[in-house]
């Protein structure tokens, strides 16, 4: 398969990305090891969590790095003119392609089904990496990459400051996650990785599937995984894609939206807020 990245390329990324001139600027990538796992409505909920924090808003900007199946813009309900396809063909500036939402974010849109990423010439590949320099007033960039293990990915999380890795209950999904975690412990220096359970049926469950990913990979990759939270398997999700309108926004108080904040307050190394106190001791005894 062609990549999007060669290693000077994939090299140049990462240095760009660590080193923007915003020293402050935080760069999250959010990733999987399958399909389907509800990775970007993950990431677009997570980016509205940290940019309404009601006692510290901050500056976020969502980027779509699947460069063949991107879909943030359609969770939003919006049809973008331009994406990151221009940008890579030198057609328009990263600043022109950036788009702000109804819900205090800004996002770039991926360039979905488009083939022809996958054959970029040196100057396009320079293209890209030059244009990131643009995205640094962020507080945090959030980096929605493609699900699975190829060069693109892994470029996307050398480049950031923490990995967010997102599975489900599903032994697939866990072997999955399993997956990329060693891939990236491969490929990364010193990777910082967390780990989020996306739909699960209780506390229970959620504790049994993160202590299982965490005990292997500290078992046979030598890694310490940290465990940052879980999602409920819920039905407004599936609502809130179908009126294309995040969750968090759609049912602030639900108990979905309330497992992002606190994911969210826990990235911030926040205290969970006077109104989810009631969570303080549920939540104490997931991550004990």
């Amino acid at each position: 398969m062609s990549t999007l990245l060669g290693p000077d390329q994939a090299e140049g990324l990462r240095k760009l990305m660590r080193e923007l001139p915003k020293s402050n600027t935080k760069i999250i990538a959010v990733t999987s090891g399958k399909g389907g796992v509800g990775k970007s409505s993950f990431s677009l909920n997570l980016g509205i969590s940290l940019a309404n924090m009601k006692d510290n808003p901050r500056k976020v900007m969502v980027f779509d790095a699947d460069l063949g199946l991107a879909n943030i813009h359609i969770l939003l309900g919006f049809i973008p003119k331009f994406n990151l396809f221009h940008v890579i063909k030198g057609q328009k500036k990263m600043s022109e392609i950036i788009y702000k939402s109804d819900y205090g974010i800004d996002f770039i849109a991926g360039a979905s089904g488009l083939s022809q990423l996958a054959n970029l010439s040196d100057e396009e590949k320079e293209n890209l990496i030059e244009a990131l320099k643009e995205i640094s007033y962020a507080d945090f960039i959030i980096i929605d990459t493609a699900a699975g293990i190829t060069s693109n990915v892994i470029s996307f999380v050398a480049s950031a400051h923490e990995v967010i890795v997102i599975t489900t209950p599903e032994p697939t999904a866990i072997t999955d996650a399993y997956g990329v975690i060693k891939s990236i412990v491969t490929e990364v220096e010193n990777p910082d990785i967390k780990l989020v359970v996306n739909r699960v049926k209780n506390t229970t469950e959620a504790t049994k599937v993160a202590k299982k990913v965490i005990d292997v990979c500290s078992q046979f990759l030598n890694v310490k995984i940290e465990n940052l939270g879980f999602i409920y398997d819920d039905q407004i999700v599936q609502e809130s894609v179908r009126k294309q309108i995040p969750y968090v926004e759609l049912y602030p108080s639900h108990n979905v939206s309330v497992c992002v904040n606190h994911i969210a307050r826990r990235i911030m190394n926040l205290e969970v807020s006077e109104e989810e106190s009631g969570w303080k001791k549920f939540f104490k005894n997931v991550f004990k």
